[in-house]
């Protein structure tokens, strides 16, 4: 289990995250919402160390995630793997590369530089590609692809780090509707099938209520609601949004349209073998 204890992370005067105590028990799905700035990415990016956090504990296990370096550090980022909403692909690269690069956590350092991987990882690669319905792109430079297929290679690369966590910050923000569904139909079936805790970040209410066990609520940094989809309140929910209630509301809407069209569903996620 994942523990925060009073986690805090200041920039200068602006406290980003103020004082976040949460369980993040094993193998559950986890929508984090809120307004832009509420604090959700500056979360995911303290729960994976791309941050330290000004104070509080991340607790895993016997481990104080906050107090690791090095070797150990490393070793928690192939545990904790994090998917961006800008995909970081390598464009010029081909799509395998891109999916192997998730084993460099693991690699020896002269290996990581020269980007030499051996024929378990290929294959690693290939079985996680696979999955996400993308195998047939191996060969290609990830840059002429599209904005979905891209983050379904992104999606790719972190379950070849053989994560425990899987942290998604944002990741169908820049995507249209079909592609949203997509992507988050494959979380979804990566955290029931392999039992990976998920962490997403989400700006639109419906897409928290119809993928995640849970949800948390970020407010100026603070956690203002942690329950079930069914405990989200649409006066919680405009308390949560503020300003941006309206423009959550509307995403929403689309969201749930597009659910109900049966032509929009994608295939699910292939189990592993």
């Amino acid at each position: 289990m994942l523990k925060l204890d009073q986690l805090t992370r200041r920039f200068k005067d602006t406290v980003a995250v103020s004082d976040v105590t949460l369980d993040f028990p094993d193998g559950q799905m986890v929508g984090v919402i809120g307004r832009s700035g509420a604090g959700k990415s500056t979360l995911l990016r303290l729960l994976n160390r791309l941050l330290d956090p000004s104070e509080g504990q991340i607790l895993f296990g016997d481990n104080d995630i906050a107090r690791l370096k090095g070797r150990e550090l490393r070793a928690w980022r192939s545990d904790c793997a994090m998917i961006f909403q800008q995909f970081n692909l390598v464009g010029r690269l081909d799509v395998l590369t891109n999916v192997m690069t998730g084993r460099l956590f693991e690699m020896p350092g002269w290996r990581a530089m020269a980007q030499v991987f051996t024929a378990e990882e290929r294959a690693l690669a290939i079985q996680a590609l696979d999955r996400l319905g993308m195998a047939h792109t191996a060969l290609q430079r990830a840059e002429t692809l599209s904005g979905g297929q891209q983050q379904r290679v992104a999606i790719a690369r972190a379950l070849a780090q053989r994560p425990r966590i899987l942290l998604a910050d944002e990741p169908i923000a820049s995507l249209d509707p079909l592609n949203a569904k997509i992507v988050m139909d494959s979380l979804r079936s990566i955290n029931r099938e392999d039992g990976i805790t998920v962490v997403c970040n989400l700006h639109t209410l419906d897409t928290a209520r119809d993928y995640c066990d849970r949800i948390i609520g970020m407010q100026a940094g603070r956690v203002v609601f942690d329950g079930t989809p069914a405990q989200l309140t649409a006066g919680m929910a405009r308390e949560i949004y503020g300003a941006e209630a309206e423009e959550a509301f509307n995403e929403s809407a689309t969201s749930t349209s597009l659910a109900s069209d049966p032509d929009a569903a994608a295939a699910p996620v292939r189990a592993s073998a």
